[in-house]
């Protein structure tokens, strides 16, 4: 009997959930982007945050003192990685799958996080996401686009001149704007006209004229 009750009431002790170290900022970055991705900038809260990693609200400021700092390491941990330029043997096919790719980061979710800050942040404040995102998202796109380029170029249905800034900005400005203004979400129809219609025209050789 006396080991019927002893059974029972190690089995009536609840589970302990508490987690530490990496296990637990793990969990605390992944329910600050959930945040920013559902309630944005302007509705997060280190206390949300805590309940979200399923902690308490001080074991968050123990790490980050911060909303600035927290939603800073939450984008370095969570932004992906866009890969490998793609190499689908022409031009057009290639612009077309890596503005696929950045679709996909665009609408993961630390892609909406990214631009509930970008929304949502005054200026002040988002002066301090600067270095996240020109390393994490502007540097690792325009490398892409570059290379997209450079192989266009050595294949010959780029024109040699095609390398400014200027074009690599096209694509990336375009979808920014048309996602924060016009609602964008890119379908493929969509990327499909901006590779058909502005990209493919921009960046072919011009024809050699004839000799006389």
């Amino acid at each position: 009997m006396a080991t019927s009750r002893w059974t029972a009431a190690a089995e009536a002790q609840p589970v302990s959930l508490r987690r530490r170290g990496l296990v637990l900022e793990r969990a605390i970055l992944d329910s600050a982007l959930e945040q920013l991705s559902t309630v944005g900038w302007n509705g997060l809260t280190m206390e949300g945050v805590a309940a979200g990693a399923q902690t308490g609200k001080a074991a968050v400021y123990r790490r980050w003192p911060s909303k600035e700092d927290l939603v800073a390491d939450a984008l370095k941990a969570g932004l992906p990685d866009l890969a490998d330029a793609p190499d689908r043997g022409s031009i057009r096919e290639d612009l077309y799958e890596l503005c696929r790719r950045m679709r996909g980061a665009m609408y993961s979710r630390p892609g909406f996080a990214l631009r509930s800050v970008l929304h949502e942040c005054d200026k002040g404040v988002a002066e301090r996401f600067h270095a996240v995102i020109l390393r994490q998202v502007i540097e690792p796109s325009n490398r892409l686009f570059r290379e997209v380029v450079s192989r266009g170029i050595e294949r010959g249905d780029v024109r040699p001149d095609a390398t400014s800034d200027l074009v690599f900005d096209v694509i990336p400005g375009l979808m920014m704007y048309r996602s924060k203004v016009c609602g964008s979400e890119w379908p493929d129809e969509e990327i499909t006209e901006v590779v058909d219609r502005i990209m493919v025209p921009l960046l072919r050789p011009v024809p050699t004229p004839a000799a006389d």
